[in-house]
C-alpha cells in the first residue's frame, strides 16, 4: 500500500522554518516569533503594494459597466413605462366608448319599452272607455 508523502513533506517544511527562525533569533522563541511577524507583515505589504493598481483598473471598469448596465436598465424601464402609458390611455379610450355605446343602447331600448307602454295602455283604455 502506498500512502501519501504530503503530510511527511508539510511536516519537514515547517519544522525547517521554525529552525530557520529560531537560529537566526539565537534560540529565543520570542524573538523568532517578532521576526516572523515581520517577514509576514513585509509580503502582506509587498502583495498589496502590487494590487492596488490593478483592484483600480479593475474598480474602473466595474464602475464603467455599472454604469453602462444602469443606463440599459434606465431606458428599458423608461420603455416600459411609455408602453404602459400608451397602453392605459388606449384603455380608458375604449372603455369610455364601450360606455357611452352602452348608454345609448340602453337609452334606445327605454324608448322602445316607453313606446310600449303607452300604446298599450292607450289600447286598454280604449277597451274600458277610459281617456
Amino acid at each position: 500500500m502506498s500512502r501519501s508523502r504530503a503530510p511527511l513533506a508539510i511536516g519537514a517544511a515547517v519544522a525547517g522554518g521554525v529552525g530557520y527562525y529560531l537560529y537566526s533569533a539565537g534560540g529565543s522563541p520570542r524573538a523568532a516569533e517578532k521576526q516572523f511577524e515581520s517577514d509576514a507583515h513585509h509580503v502582506a505589504a509587498k502583495i498589496k503594494g502590487e494590487l492596488p493598481h490593478r483592484s483600480t483598473n479593475v474598480e474602473h471598469e466595474g464602475r464603467k459597466a455599472g454604469q453602462e448596465i444602469g443606463a440599459k436598465v434606465d431606458h428599458a424601464v423608461e420603455t416600459v413605462n411609455r408602453d404602459l402609458a400608451k397602453a392605459k390611455s388606449e384603455t380608458e379610450a375604449y372603455a369610455k366608448a364601450a360606455k357611452a355605446d352602452t348608454l345609448k343602447k340602453i337609452d334606445e331600448f327605454d324608448r322602445k319599452v316607453e313606446e310600449g307602454a303607452s300604446k298599450s295602455k292607450s289600447y286598454l283604455s280604449s277597451w274600458f272607455g277610459s281617456k
